[in-house]
């Protein structure tokens, strides 16, 4: 075997076992993986609390930069192993992995930066292709192009419920003016977002009766902005199950030759049984 071979082989094994997740091998480097962020994400948690920082402050930053070199190598190994390599540098998972490890090094010149590895808790949607849990998976693009088909309604009216906080929070700021709260127009479309979306946190309040009157018409209008987005979604999630049949995410005649295995992924390659090729 020439050396290119061997490279190649290693290559094409190492992608086996990053990759896919459908032999053995795979599933169990997955399952790792995901622990290891579940732990890696939780550490970070724990040196927030100050308590816990004061005590085990030097463990656990030692704990943050293990994990932080073992993401950086299987990063690497990723790189190595892809097929495409910029498509997987670009691709979503591959930007999460790579925003993963970043924070940490970043902590090397600002201060704090390593709690942004919380973002490492993205890499457990993994666990849908891990798990097998493909028919989630339809669901969510169902949920996504109901989104998609929905974003221009969605968008023109976000538009309009921005005009509606401009010109009401002028018109606050008009009538109550600076001695209850409302210091300027800024301040006072605050509070009418605030209103609209029913959180009240109370910090500013109208005084006069005619700013009550008004607080009031844009609370009530509130319960409609907060339905009006949610039908429009609901109407595109309907019409979308509709025209979207409902698909068996298991191949109908894909059985090992080698363990007669069955109901594996429509695009599995190997048994997830034996780790043998569906050829």
């Amino acid at each position: 075997m020439q050396p290119q071979d061997r490279k190649e082989s290693l290559k094409e094994r190492l992608y086996r076992i990053i990759f896919e997740s459908d032999t053995p091998t795979g599933r169990r480097f997955d399952i790792l993986l995901l622990y290891a962020i579940l732990l890696s994400t939780l550490v970070v948690m724990l040196e927030s609390v100050r308590e816990v920082r004061e005590a085990y402050g030097f463990y656990l930053t030692v704990i943050e930069w293990v994990f932080t070199i073992v993401f950086t190598v299987e990063y690497i190994v990723r790189l190595y192993s892809a097929r495409k390599t910029w498509g997987y540098v670009f691709s979503f998972y591959g930007l999460i992995d790579l925003l993963s490890i970043l924070p940490e090094y970043l902590s090397l010149l600002a201060i704090s930066s390593q709690y942004l590895m919380v973002i490492r808790i993205f890499r457990l949607m993994r666990v849908f292709r891990v798990l097998k849990l493909a028919r989630f998976m339809r669901e969510s693009d169902v949920l996504l192009k109901s989104f998609q088909a929905s974003r221009a309604k969605i968008a023109v009216f976000l538009f309009a419920v921005l005009n509606v906080a401009v010109i009401m929070g002028t018109i606050m700021y008009i009538v109550e003016g600076e001695k209850t709260g409302f210091t300027s127009i800024p301040r006072s479309i605050y509070w009418a977002v605030v209103t609209m979306t029913t959180v009240g946190y109370g910090d500013i309040r109208p005084d006069t009766a005619m700013g009550q009157f008004l607080a009031l018409i844009l609370m009530i209008l509130g319960y409609g902005i907060i339905a009006v987005p949610t039908g429009l979604v609901g109407v595109e999630v309907a019409k979308n199950q509709l025209q979207s049949p409902q698909e068996n995410v298991f191949g109908k005649d894909t059985i090992c030759n080698n363990c007669g295995h069955t109901a594996h992924l429509k695009d599995a390659r190997y048994c997830q049984n034996c780790g043998a090729s569906l050829g």
